[in-house]
């Protein structure tokens, strides 16, 4: 069973919209940066990973990526999230790739060991799904397809329960496991917040933790909210 590991990565440029009141332009391109870097060093540790592909145009992507052993795949001609793992789904069908494993590049928290549950509980009798939601059950934070191309992917609002209902439709039913550090997405101050809290409470340093530090991101967050979100 050859499983390969799929991370979309749009430009580090005008990235992260949602933190511009918190971060420049600068600082979110070097924290989505840490953050994919993160997401890269958990992947290529989990020994249920075969191969690693980047989806991405972004130079500094491709460099980053290819610095952990990743394949690179461009970003196709339509631009959007459900484009690219179209993309990156036939491409793996065509390298006879049995089993596609989704994850964002915004999700700093993952670890090896929680891969490793992803994979180690999913383990289905022909075609079959697992799904990780976001925290809030809104979106989709990790995916297991198996083929690649098995449903109808449905990134975007509400992707999860839509990735429920598609996999019902093909006559699935999917795996759901809820796990904290997959969980967690970080795309507005309060998701930061709860990064930072988080790894400050474990006493844990990543690359996207020791970024934030460094740029004294706790202090913002007080400011910005009054003391507290």
């Amino acid at each position: 069973m050859t499983t390969r590991a799929i991370i979309p990565v749009k430009g580090f440029e005008n990235a992260k919209q949602r933190l511009s009141a918190l971060l420049s332009g600068e600082e979110r391109r070097r924290l989505c940066q840490a953050m994919v870097e993160d997401v890269l060093i958990a992947v290529e540790a989990c020994p249920l990973v075969d191969e690693i592909m980047v989806i991405t145009n972004d130079s500094a992507a491709i460099e980053l990526a290819e610095g952990y052993g990743a394949l690179i795949l461009p970003e196709p001609a339509e631009a959007g999230l459900i484009p690219a793992v179209v993309h990156a789904s036939k491409a793996s069908t065509e390298a006879g790739i049995d089993q596609m494993l989704f994850l964002p590049g915004d999700v700093p928290l993952v670890t090896p060991e929680e891969l490793e549950v992803v994979l180690d509980g999913f383990s289905p009798v022909g075609p079959g799904l697992a799904l990780v939601p976001a925290d809030d059950l809104g979106g989709t934070n990790c995916l297991v397809a198996s083929p690649p191309g098995v449903v109808v992917f449905q990134f975007g609002i509400d992707s999860f329960r839509k990735h429920v209902k598609a996999a019902q439709m093909a006559g699935l039913e999917p795996t759901v496991l809820k796990l904290p550090g997959l969980g967690l997405d970080i795309d507005t101050p309060d998701d930061l917040k709860r990064f930072m809290d988080r790894l400050a409470f474990l006493g844990t340093e990543s690359h996207t933790y020791r970024y934030c530090v460094a740029i004294d991101v706790s202090a913002r967050l007080s400011s910005v909210t009054g003391g507290g979100l």
